[in-house]
Parts: structure tokens; sequence; C-alpha cells
């Protein structure tokens, strides 16, 4: 989408349009950052959440990137004392 425009700059995309407030000082350092790199306060605004958010990521544990991912819980439909019961490791680990 255009900066001034409700209208869609680029039909191909399929992106989400959001409303954010800036103090009139941090909108004109914006303004005057997006003229001096020739694009759009929309673009540059993208790519500072963007940074953001891996930085966030980068901060992670791997518990919580895995926890994240959905990879730690239980199984559906399997039995209350798979980790602990050793029946459940027959044949595990075997050559």
């Amino acid at each position: 989408m255009s900066d001034n425009s409700d209208k869609m700059s680029d039909k191909k995309m399929k992106d989400y349009r959001i409303t954010v407030r800036f103090p009139a000082e941090l909108r004109q350092r914006l303004r005057s950052a997006a003229r001096r790199a020739g694009t759009r306060e929309s673009d540059l605004v993208r790519v500072a959440v963007e940074r953001q958010l891996a930085a966030e990521d980068d901060a992670l544990t791997a518990y919580e990137h895995a926890e994240k991912a959905g990879l730690i819980g239980t199984v559906k439909g399997a039995s209350r004392d798979l980790s602990t019961n050793p029946g459940h490791f027959d044949g595990f680990g075997g050559s």
C-alpha cells in the first residue's frame, strides 16, 4: 500500500495494514530518513520491526524455540508413562 493512500500500490501485495502513532519528532526523523534512503516510511518501519523481532528470537533459549514451535508438550493418545516406563524402551537404542 502507498503511504499516502488507501489504495494498493502493488496488486500482488497480500500484506495487512496497521496504524501506528508517532510523536511529532519521531515522525519527522522517520520522514527524513526515508527521504535520505530514497525509500518509503513504511519500508523503514517494516525493516525496524523485522530487526526487533529477529533480535527477540535470537534471545530465546533452545527450549523456548522448541516450545514456540510446538515441539514441547504431550502426545495425544499416547501412554501417560511413555517417558518413564522401561517397558516402552524395548529395542530402543539397540544395534
